[in-house]
């Protein structure tokens, strides 16, 4: 459609050619594909990307098309843009779960998550 490609090519005069990222995530019939992209007028820039056959590597081995395979696609997805921009290092992560709601500082504003553990 060429008023949605329109809106996803135009950006406010302010932004200075700064690219508007979106998360596209497609669900096909045996697996979960999770991508970063951006928009440019001859055509779209995929940053990252990542698929649910990857992660029996990570000891998921079965259902790669549930909703639980696309978070942990969606956050494989995350974690490779992290890398790529170099903010691996600063946003590590929660190493063991333990169920606790998880708070971080930016700045002066304090976000809180809230981690379910499903044992």
């Amino acid at each position: 459609d060429y008023r949605q490609r329109k809106r996803l090519c135009c950006q406010a005069k302010n932004k200075y050619q700064s690219p508007k990222y979106r998360l596209v995530v497609r669900f096909t019939n045996k697996q979960v594909i999770c991508q970063i992209a951006y928009s440019l007028i001859d055509g779209d820039r995929i940053l990252t990307s990542a698929s649910s056959n990857e992660l029996p590597r990570y000891g998921l081995s079965v259902g790669l098309k549930n909703y639980a395979a696309a978070y942990c696609t969606g956050l494989l997805c995350a974690r490779r843009l992290l890398q790529k921009v170099g903010l691996d290092d600063v946003y590590e992560g929660n190493d063991e779960v333990d169920g606790n709601v998880v708070s971080t500082t930016i700045g002066k504003t304090t976000y809180y998550f809230d981690e379910v553990d499903d044992d």
